[in-house]
């Protein structure tokens, strides 16, 4: 690796010191603290010169504060002279606005992107987005992971047998076939309605067979929990014997953690794309970190070397 530089942002420092762990190299040295007025200041403290630099920002709330937080850095980088600014967003943030399905809403999703190539970011690196077509927002290339080989493998070191893929909706269908291909074996279908805006989803029947069945939940993210939990529930009702729930990224906000605590759900394995906070923290979530695939994609995209293998590296 060549002129390479790893920064965490406030709120990002032990995903990004796992990062530097896997990659070998001391995390940046950056200050950073708020003025009195709560304005926020940022000062590298070491030289990022013509050094291809990465920042690392999570979502802990207030999201908006991360926002700012990271605009300021890549502004401070651009103006310390950097040669390269690189944007890794585990999660990439606002995602799930990224469309306008009702009047007279914003896309937030693509204002996202719009501000970081305003600022003078080089390039976006994120996993798993809620809707690939965000990567199109972006003038700028966007590399997106997936955390999905990790979860395949450690459902395959359970050795599971007579297992079912669920897929909550119709809209999971194709992410829950493929999760079925790879693990040869059937899938069925809960028929879901969500009504407006308030996350409340209600599982109304089941497609498919789960009768004595281990079921697996895949999704890409859970967030209050309300669709997984209904799902897990109408399929302890049809005779599933063990559930297991899986996603590359825990939000666990509102509600989540007591509808996960008080459900028929045997274990959730989520990443860390999201940092769990110890309230949060509960014997029937399982973390595992993805900050080794970032550290690989960093590496390769440093060293000009092409990531469409990376997606096998984890397995």
């Amino acid at each position: 690796m060549n002129q390479i530089k790893v920064f965490a942002c406030p709120t990002a420092e032990e995903f990004t010191k796992e990062v530097c762990e896997s990659l070998g190299l001391p995390m940046g040295k950056i200050e950073c603290y708020k003025f009195a007025n709560d304005n926020n200041f940022v000062q590298y403290k070491e030289t990022v010169r013509e050094q291809d630099i990465y920042l690392i920002q999570t979502t802990q709330p207030p999201v908006n504060e991360r926002i700012m937080e990271l605009l300021i850095m890549v502004d401070a980088a651009k103006r310390a002279s950097a040669g390269r600014i690189n944007v890794v967003l585990p999660y990439f943030i606002y995602s799930r606005s990224d469309k306008k399905d009702q009047p007279r809403i914003p896309v937030t999703a693509r204002l996202l992107a719009e501000l970081l190539e305003a600022a003078g970011v080089d390039r976006v690196i994120t996993c798993d987005l809620h809707n690939p077509a965000i990567q199109a927002y972006f003038n700028i290339p966007c590399d997106r992971l997936t955390g999905q080989h990790l979860l395949q493998s450690y459902f395959d070191a359970k050795n599971i047998e007579n297992k079912v893929v669920i897929a909550t909706d119709a809209g999971s269908s194709k992410k829950a076939y493929k999760y079925s291909t790879y693990f040869k074996c059937p899938m069925a279908l809960i028929d879901k309605r969500r009504a407006g805006n308030d996350d409340k989803a209600v599982a109304a029947n089941i497609i498919g067979e789960v009768k004595d069945q281990t079921a697996l939940i895949f999704d890409d993210e859970v967030s209050t929990a309300g669709t997984m939990v209904e799902a897990a529930r109408i399929l302890k009702e049809n005779g599933a014997n063990e559930i297991y729930a899986a996603c590359t990224h825990g939000i666990l906000c509102g509600p989540a953690i007591e509808r996960i605590q008080n459900s028929p759900i045997k274990e959730l394995v989520i990443t860390n794309t999201v940092p769990l906070t110890e309230k949060k923290q509960i014997e029937k979530i399982k973390v595992l970190s993805i900050a080794p695939l970032f550290a690989e994609a960093i590496k390769r995209i440093n060293e000009a070397k092409p990531l469409g293998d990376l997606f096998e590296f984890d397995k």
